[in-house]
């Protein structure tokens, strides 16, 4: 039952019931982690490079607030 839900609704069952380490995204955010995950090395490598610049940035403007 649990499972036909989470496929109705296209997430994971951990979701659904609100455990695992996922849970704390939306659903969206689940999606492109899970895209990300069946990309090749290289454009995984290249992605989470232009990710982690954006991070920097981020936390660099958070620093001088």
């Amino acid at each position: 039952m649990v499972v036909k839900m989470a496929k109705a609704f296209e997430i994971t069952v951990d979701f659904l019931i609100g455990e695992g380490e996922n849970v704390a995204f939306d659903k969206e955010t689940v999606e492109r982690i899970n895209d990300i995950q069946k990309m090749d090395p290289d454009t995984r490598s290249i992605l989470f490079n232009v990710i982690d610049t954006y991070i920097q940035n981020f936390k660099t403007k958070q620093a001088f607030r």
